[in-house]
């Protein structure tokens, strides 16, 4: 087996540090890399990366490896944070996570790696990369956790990134992951999934987007056009919201379709030129299926859209994928129709196409057709 220098992605969770002990172990010779890219409110209880460091630090002592402090913000700032807020603000709802393996994690952190030396890079991402020896391209493959698998928040990695990218833990379960940290005594072993994205962490939302995005309420509707309350601003909500809304004791007289006397309410529409949010009753409401959609900023791969044809997608992460066709695509953008309608696709989310446990590449979804 060929030895190289790895740079990898010390995060400060067990991921990336049973992933920099994997590749030590292999023989190569692993530096790690601590990545800040976050510093508007660091120090609160929410998005603490200095605490992570500390951790990363330590995992880096157990490994025997030398770590490196590097500042990512000035670029997550122009690169992703403006895009969240952008697409906020129009009414969409982002996904920053995606946006960030992209232009900081495989571009930012994938160059700095390359001018300190490296051969390649390695993070503690649960998905795989395979040559496929018949075309020469790298393949984008699903972790072999299904419950952690993360292809896709990586699917807008390219050939040249993916051909400089290992996934060490994409071959193993979690249950492993955490298996081998305690063997090996690593510090962070028992410490939990980070979960969102940094600069948000555990806080409410809402009282987030408050600091960045401006409010303009508006009344929030009915299907019958009745209006049943008042919203704080459209960029508050998302597609398939059912929490926060304001309206839980309202109930019907007469039973809507798909809904009911007692049915919870869900925010199915979006009206950006009149600030209406239309609710519907009814998690099955025609409103919130779709049996298709368009996407748009497409990223393949291979670096070529596929062809037409039977293939499965996901329009969130952690769905089930779901069977569909490509009736169109081009280098930029694609449809696809589904054989079960999708609930609340979401303009602003990432569509996602697989063909088996390979990872073809998405867009962002730009409309999708409803039932009603």
């Amino acid at each position: 087996m060929k030895h190289h220098r790895i740079v990898v992605g010390l995060s400060g969770g067990v991921d990336s540090a049973v992933t920099a002990h994997l590749l030590k172990k292999q023989g190569h010779e692993v530096v790690g890399i601590f990545m800040k890219n976050w510093e508007d409110d660091d120090d609160s209880e929410f998005c603490s990366s200095n605490i992570d460091f500390v951790d990363a630090a330590a995992v880096a002592d157990v490994v025997g490896i030398e770590i490196e402090h590097v500042n990512f913000a000035a670029d997550y700032k122009d690169r992703v944070f403006a895009d969240f807020l952008r697409e906020y603000q129009a009414g969409r709802t982002p996904n920053p996570d995606i946006l960030c393996n992209a232009e900081i994690k495989f571009k930012s952190f994938l160059d700095h790696a390359m001018q300190v030396g490296a051969e390649k890079i390695a993070t503690g991402h649960y998905a795989r990369v395979r040559l496929n020896e018949a075309t020469g391209l790298h393949e984008l493959l699903k972790g072999l956790d299904n419950s952690k698998d993360q292809s896709y928040f990586l699917h807008r990695l390219n050939q040249a990134q993916l051909s400089k990218t290992l996934f060490p833990v994409g071959e193993l379960l979690k249950t492993q992951v955490r298996q081998i940290a305690e063997e090996i005594g690593l510090p962070n072993a028992k410490k939990k999934d980070s979960t969102g994205i940094c600069f948000i962490g555990e806080r409410p939302f809402r009282d987030f987007l408050n600091r960045y995005i401006s409010k303009e309420p508006g009344p929030i509707k009915d299907p019958t056009g009745r209006t049943i309350g008042k919203h704080v601003g459209l960029s508050f909500y998302t597609l398939g919201q059912r929490q926060g809304l304001g309206i839980g004791g309202i109930k019907e007289k007469g039973a809507q379709r798909g809904g009911g006397e007692h049915t919870p309410w869900f925010v199915a529409r979006k009206d950006m030129a009149k600030n209406i949010l239309w609710v519907v009753q009814g998690h099955e409401h025609p409103w919130l299926l779709s049996p298709q959609l368009d996407a748009a900023d497409a990223s393949w791969c291979s670096g070529m859209a596929p062809v037409a044809g039977r293939y499965a997608a996901k329009t969130r992460y952690r769905q089930a994928d779901a069977a569909c066709t490509l009736t169109s695509s081009q280098v930029d953008e694609f449809s696809l129709a589904f054989d079960a309608h999708q609930w609340a696709v979401t303009p602003g989310q990432s569509a996602v196409l697989y063909d088996g446990e390979v990872c073809l590449g998405g867009g962002v979804i730009n409309t999708a057709t409803t039932l009603a």
